[in-house]
């Protein structure tokens, strides 16, 4: 299993990393698997605002890259503000064809400051279209 702490801190350190000039909205996320390996990845904004790039969409294309195709129990996505970050509705389909691949239902850490709002993934996407819908 992993550990809280432990992707949370991951999620914070990607955050450090963020490219997100326009925005100053600095965003982290960090994959945890069955293997006990982390993925991190941080948002990368673009002037050209539509080309931008959420931090859990570049972890999921790094995993991805890695050859992971499974094995996703955990989440932790963290940014600036006052209250626990939630992943967008784009990063919710993203993060869960990667779930669905190998059949899990990872718990996402939404973190804030002080706070840790812990959620299954299919309670952030009730009803979710992935792989198993094009068969």
């Amino acid at each position: 299993m992993i550990d809280d702490d432990e992707l949370i801190a991951a999620a914070r350190a990607a955050a450090r990393t963020s490219y997100s000039p326009y925005s100053g909205f600095a965003v982290g996320a960090a994959l945890g698997f069955a293997d006990g390996g982390i993925v991190t990845g941080t948002n990368i904004e673009n002037a050209s605002y539509g080309l931008a790039l959420c931090a859990e969409t570049v972890a999921v294309a790094r995993a991805m890259a890695e050859g992971r195709r499974g094995g996703l129990l955990a989440v932790a996505v963290t940014g600036p503000g006052e209250a626990p970050l939630t992943p967008c509705g784009r990063c919710r389909q993203v993060l869960n064809e990667l779930a669905q691949l190998g059949e899990t239902d990872p718990q996402i850490l939404c973190v804030g400051p002080d706070e840790v709002v812990r959620l299954p993934l299919s309670a952030l996407l009730p009803h979710a279209f992935g792989p198993a819908a094009m068969t």
